[in-house]
């Protein structure tokens, strides 16, 4: 398949692998663009000097293209910037912050750039900023997560009719049919979060990964909205959460509650009790961990089956 999307980025397969904090290191990134789709390195829990490690060595696993996830919250965004430029990376996708304040600056050193937006009034801001392309990220996707609550079926045909940038789905999709469902509504793309998480390529904790397939139906809820909205496995530390916003904690409170290094201890250091377990809903349809470049095939050739069958 040709497309906006694969022209944009020069892959095989418009599927996008989410550049996920404590999953998408290099390995993942690489297999995922070594099996024709786009891998992207996750800089979010990454300082800058271990992210320019992994763009090295991703350059060392794979000659196609790759690219980086830019969460623009974090302290050393500057840091990063810097890196991606000496290391003349080509792709970026920003998430979590304005992007107005960098998209020139990152355009103007010859990098595509797609944001991050979990609204149609962000996508317009995103493009009249000049982006190349807008993931539409919906309320079913995990980790950090829109105030809106839209859905992705929802949110991507009011996107698709709102810009003239091409348009990447996000959030509940982890198979060929869903992938379907969103080209029907005008995407020309997806991104996949949690099927890569979970993959043999992933950086997360075997126990983290083990709890994400055993996962069932309902065992997410968007939490923290107060702070910054993030999809959670229920586990005692959300019991926690959940318990402090019932007592009408400040935003100061839920911040000690969060305290320091949450998602680190749940996702790359396996801590299911204590750690955030950022997962999205489509956790309830995962059973395996498989090899990432299984997973990209599996999804487009459900894709293509489906296709020809409707």
């Amino acid at each position: 398949m040709q497309n906006r999307i694969t022209q944009l980025f020069n892959i095989q397969y418009p599927i996008i692998q989410a550049g996920m904090v404590w999953c998408s290191g290099w390995r993942l990134a690489s297999e995922v663009s070594n099996a024709g789709g786009l891998g992207l390195i996750g800089a979010g829990s990454m300082s800058a000097e271990v992210l320019r490690e992994h763009i090295q060595k991703c350059k060392q696993a794979t000659d196609k293209p790759f690219g980086v996830n830019l969460p623009l919250l974090y302290t050393h965004i500057e840091d990063h910037i810097s890196i991606l430029v000496e290391e003349n990376i080509k792709i970026v996708f920003t998430s979590a912050g304005n992007p107005g304040t960098y998209t020139a600056r990152l355009k103007a050193a010859g990098i595509t750039v797609v944001h991050v937006v979990s609204s149609t009034k962000f996508a317009l801001k995103a493009q009249q900023a000049g982006v190349d392309a807008i993931v539409a990220e919906g309320f079913e996707a995990g980790g950090h997560n829109g105030r809106e609550e839209t859905t992705t079926l929802c949110l991507v045909p009011c996107i698709v009719d709102a810009v003239t940038i091409p348009v990447i789905a996000s959030g509940g999709i982890a198979s060929g049919r869903a992938m379907l469902a969103t080209f029907a509504l005008g995407a020309e793309g997806v991104q996949v979060g949690s099927a890569f998480a979970v993959s043999e390529e992933s950086s997360a904790h075997t126990f983290f990964k083990q709890r994400v397939i055993g996962a069932s139906e309902g065992e997410t809820i968007l939490s923290l909205k107060q702070l910054t909205p993030v999809r959670l496995l229920k586990n005692a530390f959300y019991d926690q959460v959940k318990q402090a916003e019932l007592n009408c904690a400040s935003v100061e409170d839920l911040k000690k509650v969060l305290a320091k290094g949450r998602s680190k201890k749940g996702i790359f250091e396996g801590n299911l009790d204590e750690g955030e377990l950022e997962i999205g809903q489509v956790s309830a349809q995962l059973n395996s961990i498989q090899p990432a470049a299984i997973i990209l095939k599996t999804i487009w050739e459900e894709f293509e089956q489906t296709r020809k069958t409707i």
